[in-house]
């Protein structure tokens, strides 16, 4: 699995590539959360292409099972989905309503947004 330790301005995380698969199941998280405890950084920026193909659709389970576990291990995961990208069944989007009150969990169109998120709540988290 590729995940880059990145430094943006003194907020650390482990980032996917763009556009490669990196997990083809719920099972494939433990990889995220090896690359987040060797690098020592509480947070992941994945994008739409690195999650399952049913990872969108909440009937699958599969976005639940790999939440689930990044909270058990205090994890952040952000991740950057363009509008063009996977459609989201409608229970996804409840779900991501929900979630935009916490800090685990977020959303975002753009790789900026994501970043920005990050950034907040790791302030949020030094307070």
């Amino acid at each position: 699995m590729d995940l880059t330790l990145v430094d943006e301005g003194g907020v650390k995380f482990v980032e996917g590539l763009p556009d490669q698969a990196l997990m083809s199941s719920a099972r494939d998280v433990d990889r995220v959360i090896e690359a987040c405890f060797s690098d020592r950084v509480p947070c992941a920026l994945l994008y739409a292409a690195n999650l399952p193909a049913a990872f969108f659709d909440l009937s699958s389970r599969e976005a639940g099972e790999i939440l689930q576990k990044l909270r058990n291990y205090w994890i952040r995961l952000a991740v950057v989905c363009p509008p063009e990208g996977p459609g989201f069944s409608s229970r996804f989007g409840e779900m991501m309503a929900e979630e935009r009150r916490g800090v685990h969990f977020g959303v975002f169109e753009t790789r900026h947004a994501a970043v920005e998120w990050i950034r907040q709540t790791s302030d949020a988290d030094a307070d």
